[in-house]
């Protein structure tokens, strides 16, 4: 079972966290900056809540693995905002809750991802806190989340490269992992937090199961594929013909157009 204490002071560090960078996005009148903050939610979290609870077997496993994909995402996120005018999704969001946004915008923005990260993170919690040996099915958790990791690397390192030819502007990328799904980077996500899951059941955290299907919703019904593809095909019309062609999500063979 997780402890309360080291609960609020994982809470409390990462509604800081939050704090601080809705000041810096007031500077810039630019919120998209949370993008490069969500994966640092977890990372402060999980650090504070294990300097605050006693460690168990599973707690530098933990730790590394939420080190490792948070440098990645925190870092790759950074330098694709980098220079770039606030996300489209934030501007809607923006006109939607004027006036007053600046200061609406600690709450809708800041501090509600805040929250999720740390309600999501509650199977890392429970993996900390537990005192039972590691299993076989921590290192299926520990597998689950390498392949994840691994297909959202190589999805948003295959984008980037496509984006970076000017040739391919207004094109659609179908090859690579994207010919088998339009979002291999959501997918991985969600992989790796099912990773996650599965070294907190082995731990007796069955409860936290809330929080991978929590990311999983995220992910395809509210800020991932639904919100993303709301308008992607005014932008790129030949985006219908690859919606007909390709899996949304889980990775499939390539359809025949209709």
């Amino acid at each position: 079972m997780v402890e309360f204490t080291a609960l609020i002071a994982a809470l409390a560090a990462t509604l800081l966290l939050a704090v601080g960078g809705w000041l810096l996005s007031l500077t810039r009148r630019d919120v998209s900056i949370v993008d490069s903050l969500w994966s640092l939610f977890f990372l402060l979290g999980v650090l504070v809540y294990a300097a605050n609870t006693t460690a168990g077997p599973r707690t530098v496993l933990i730790i590394s693995l939420i080190t490792v994909w948070a440098a990645r995402l925190a870092g790759y996120l950074t330098w694709r905002n980098w220079g770039e005018p606030e996300d489209r999704r934030y501007q809607a969001i923006r006109e939607r809750n004027q006036p007053g946004f600046a200061w609406k915008s600690l709450y809708l923005i800041f501090g509600l991802q805040a929250v999720l990260a740390w309600l999501i993170a509650m199977p890392l919690f429970a993996g900390i806190s537990a005192t039972a040996a590691l299993t076989a099915l921590d290192y299926f958790g520990v597998a689950l989340w390498v392949f994840g990791f691994g297909f959202e690397t190589i999805g948003d390192w295959q984008l980037a490269r496509f984006k970076a030819n000017p040739a391919n502007r207004g094109r659609v990328l179908d090859s690579g992992l994207w010919r088998y799904t339009r979002h291999p980077n959501y997918f991985g996500e969600a992989t790796i937090w099912w990773g996650f899951y599965l070294i907190a059941l082995a731990a007796g955290g069955w409860w936290t199961l809330f929080a991978p299907l929590l990311m999983t919703v995220l992910l395809l019904k509210v800020s991932g594929v639904t919100l993303l593809e709301q308008d992607i095909h005014e932008r790129r019309p030949t985006y219908r013909d690859y919606i007909a062609r390709t899996n949304a999500f889980i990775p499939g063979r390539r359809k025949e157009a209709a």
